[in-house]
C-alpha cells in the first residue's frame, strides 16, 4: 500500500489593494518626508495650532469620552484579543496557522515603533503641563535625547500605528472563526473593524494632547505600511517544519 503526501502549493504573496508595492513605497517616503522637515522644525506651527485649539475646546464631558474611546488603541490589550482569537481559531481547525498573525504583527510593531520613538525622542503636548514641565517651545522638536526616555516617546503615535495593525490582525481572523461556527462576516464589517478604531484613536489622541497632529499622521503612515506587510503574508502556504505538519491547515481559505 503506497503511502500518499500532501502537496503544498508554492507560497504566493497574498494581494493587497491598492495593488503593487508603490503605495508601500510612497507610504514610506510620506514617513521618511514627514520626519526630515520636523527635524528641520518645520510643520512645527500646524503642530501648535491643532494643539492648541484642542486644548482651548476640551470640556470635561468631551475630554472623558475621548479617553474612553482613545482604549480602542492599547497595544497590550489589542495584542492579547488578537492571541485569544488565533488560539481559538487553532483549536477549532487543529492548526497551528492562525497564530502566526498574532506572534509576527507583535514582533514586527515591537521591531519598529517602540525603536522609532526612542531614536526620534520628541516630548509629547503636555510634557510643558507635565512633568518633565518643559517650556511650550521645548515639546516640539524631534531627537532630545538629553530628556530621560520615558518623556521623549511621542513620534510616531504607538496608539495610532497599533490599531491599525492589531485591528487588521483581528479582521484577518474573524472572518474564518466566524465561517467555522458557520457563519459568514460581511466585508462591510470587516471594513469597519479595520477602519472606525483606528480613525478614533487617531482623532482621540491629538484632541486629548498625549501627541502631536504629526505623530499621529506617522502613526498612520506605519501603521498602513506594517498592515500591508502582514496581509501579503501567504499565512495558509508558510512552510511549517515538519514535526507540525499535522497540525498545519489551512485558515484563510478552508472550507
Amino acid at each position: 500500500m503506497r503511502e500518499t503526501t500532501t502537496v503544498r502549493r508554492r507560497a504566493r504573496l497574498r494581494p493587497v489593494r491598492p495593488a503593487g508595492w508603490w503605495f508601500d513605497l510612497l507610504l514610506l517616503a510620506a514617513l521618511v518626508g514627514l520626519t526630515v522637515a520636523l527635524s528641520a522644525d518645520q510643520l512645527f506651527g500646524i503642530d501648535r495650532a491643532v494643539a492648541d485649539w484642542a486644548d482651548a475646546h476640551r470640556p470635561t464631558a468631551a475630554r472623558w469620552t475621548a479617553v474612553i474611546l482613545n482604549y480602542l488603541g492599547q497595544g497590550t490589550p489589542l495584542t492579547l484579543i488578537a492571541a485569544g482569537l488565533g488560539v481559538l481559531l487553532a483549536v477549532r481547525l487543529r492548526s497551528v496557522r492562525p497564530v502566526l498573525p498574532p506572534v509576527v504583527a507583535f514582533a514586527l510593531t515591537y521591531l519598529t515603533i517602540g525603536p522609532l520613538k526612542v531614536w526620534t525622542a520628541r516630548p509629547a503636548p503636555s510634557a510643558s503641563t507635565k512633568e518633565p514641565f518643559l517650556p511650550p517651545a521645548q515639546t516640539l522638536p524631534l531627537f532630545q535625547d538629553e530628556l530621560p526616555v520615558r518623556f521623549a516617546q511621542s513620534y510616531p503615535s504607538g496608539h495610532v500605528a497599533n490599531a491599525i495593525v492589531w485591528y487588521g490582525v483581528i479582521a484577518l481572523l474573524l472572518a474564518p472563526l466566524l465561517r467555522s461556527f458557520g457563519r459568514q462576516m460581511p466585508r462591510r464589517v470587516v471594513a469597519v473593524v479595520r477602519v472606525v478604531p483606528p480613525a478614533v484613536v487617531l482623532c482621540t489622541t491629538t484632541y486629548l494632547g498625549w501627541h502631536w497632529l504629526t505623530d499621529s499622521v506617522a502613526g498612520l503612515l506605519l501603521g498602513l505600511l506594517l498592515d500591508r506587510l502582514l496581509h501579503r503574508v501567504p499565512w495558509d502556504d508558510v512552510p511549517l517544519p515538519r514535526r507540525l505538519r499535522e497540525r498545519d491547515r489551512p485558515f484563510i481559505s478552508h472550507p
